[in-house]
């Protein structure tokens, strides 16, 4: 069942959405706002965002525009009454897959939304394992390997690896990682990030070599072999 998140503060619409789309086998989660709306997004795997654009929090269109920033490729929808050509083309310009104006009939939402699925590599392109030096993430056992020795993750320590694996040798800042992993906005009263970093250290690299989670003072973590 694909999943789907609807961003609208309009309670009515958002309600006869998802229950249109529930009544086609779509999993459906709501947020009211846009702040809300990018936590879910950024904590959770969705299959499509619809997103309206004037709504309380961040708007729409700079929702868009940060989670494209964050490296965020699902697939964005926008549902709104800004229908002229220039808001259009402002919503393509932020990272939106595409556009539709309100008032809309419910099968013409059905038939976008599924185009924009058809469309999206997540869905058709996600890897059962992902490599770096002799380490493989295995996402159909749920296990990381090294050197062929199955080591044991939680939920979290596998997302962050996946992370790390998913864009080895970028340097990644401790505010992407939260934003990316956890879903939160960072707060630098905390020390997860570093904590969990730790964690990962000693079940993949204690014991290995080469190293290859490196920190770069003053600016983050990148993955790389040497």
């Amino acid at each position: 069942m694909q999943r789907l998140l609807i961003i609208e503060d309009e309670v009515k619409t958002a309600r006869s959405v998802k229950q249109g789309l529930e009544e086609h086998q779509y999993q459906v989660e709501v947020a009211f706002d846009g702040d809300m709306g990018k936590k879910m997004a950024l904590r959770n795997n969705y299959d499509l965002i619809v997103t309206d654009i004037i709504m309380p929090g961040i708007n729409g269109i700079e929702l868009c525009r940060q989670l494209r920033e964050a490296q965020l490729q699902t697939p964005i929808l926008m549902l709104t009454a800004l229908g002229t050509v220039s808001d259009k083309v402002e919503g393509f310009d932020s990272g939106a897959d595409d556009y539709l104006a309100k008032p809309f009939e419910f099968q013409e939402l059905l038939v976008r939304i599924k185009a924009l699925l058809k469309r999206n590599p997540q869905i058709v392109a996600k890897p059962h394992v992902l490599t770096i030096a002799d380490l493989e993430l295995n996402f159909d056992i749920k296990k990381a390997i090294r050197s062929g020795k199955q080591i044991d993750l939680t939920a979290k320590e596998f997302a962050l690896l996946e992370f790390f694996i998913s864009n080895k040798g970028r340097v990644l800042s401790k505010v992407e990682i939260a934003e990316r992993v956890w879903g939160i906005d960072f707060d630098t009263g905390t020390n997860v990030v570093e904590v969990y970093i730790n964690y990962l250290r000693k079940k993949i690299d204690k014991d290995f070599s080469p190293k290859l989670i490196h920190t770069q003072f003053g600016m983050g973590y990148v993955m790389k072999e040497k």
